[in-house]
């Protein structure tokens, strides 16, 4: 799904360039007539920084490594969230896809266009620390609300990132394909490799 995206975008499939240049123009033109939507937009652009995103990230995995025993899986998490913001940049440089280009920008953005990197980011982020976190949400509520938490903050990057007009719209699928897509391949294999207990601290048994 992802392959077949980013050859979209590559090869400048027709339809698909129209609705993102459609989407750009409408999307920014709201951004435009409401200031305070602006100011909201710039401070998540900021917020969600990759740097900062895998900052907090970094240290919910020493949390979780020092603090609750869960060696194999905090390493894992941590390690695919480096390989999955490296992929991330990555695939902007194949793809080579230039910005959006707006009449009036109300923001602007260096480098590539495709995926975007701060929805990939997220993307990573989000659905490595839920799975992190998962044996220690025991209710369904919990995991639940996990779950809905990083659907959220992915899908108002996504917008975040439209709204002020540096990424199309399919930069941003692109970025969730991408960010989700090595997660959970990435999990696949750790779960196919590790042992079904987490032996790191003598019993405890929260699984891998």
């Amino acid at each position: 799904m992802v392959s077949a995206v980013a050859l979209l975008v590559r090869e400048r499939f027709a339809p698909l360039i129209h609705a993102d240049d459609a989407a750009i123009r409408a999307a920014t033109g709201v951004t435009r007539v409401h200031p305070a939507l602006l100011t909201a937009l710039l401070d998540w652009q900021w917020l969600f920084q990759p740097t900062r995103v895998y900052l907090v990230a970094t240290l919910v995995c020493l949390w979780t490594l020092l603090g609750k025993g869960l060696r194999g899986r905090s390493w894992w998490a941590f390690l695919t969230m480096m390989l999955g913001w490296s992929v991330a940049l990555t695939v902007k440089y194949v793809v080579r896809r230039a910005r959006p280009l707006v009449e009036d920008p109300v923001s602007h953005a260096p480098g590539y266009s495709f995926p975007s990197g701060h929805v990939a980011n997220a993307a990573v982020a989000a659905t490595a620390l839920t799975l992190l976190l998962w044996p220690l949400l025991r209710s369904r509520t919990a995991r639940t609300v996990a779950v809905a938490a990083g659907v959220v903050v992915v899908g108002l990057t996504g917008l975040d990132r439209v709204f002020l007009g540096v990424h199309f719209p399919s930069d941003a699928v692109g970025g969730v394909l991408i960010g989700g897509g090595l997660v959970l391949a990435s999990y696949a294999g750790y779960v196919g490799w590790n042992p079904p207990t987490d032996t790191s601290r003598p019993g405890r048994g929260v699984g891998p």
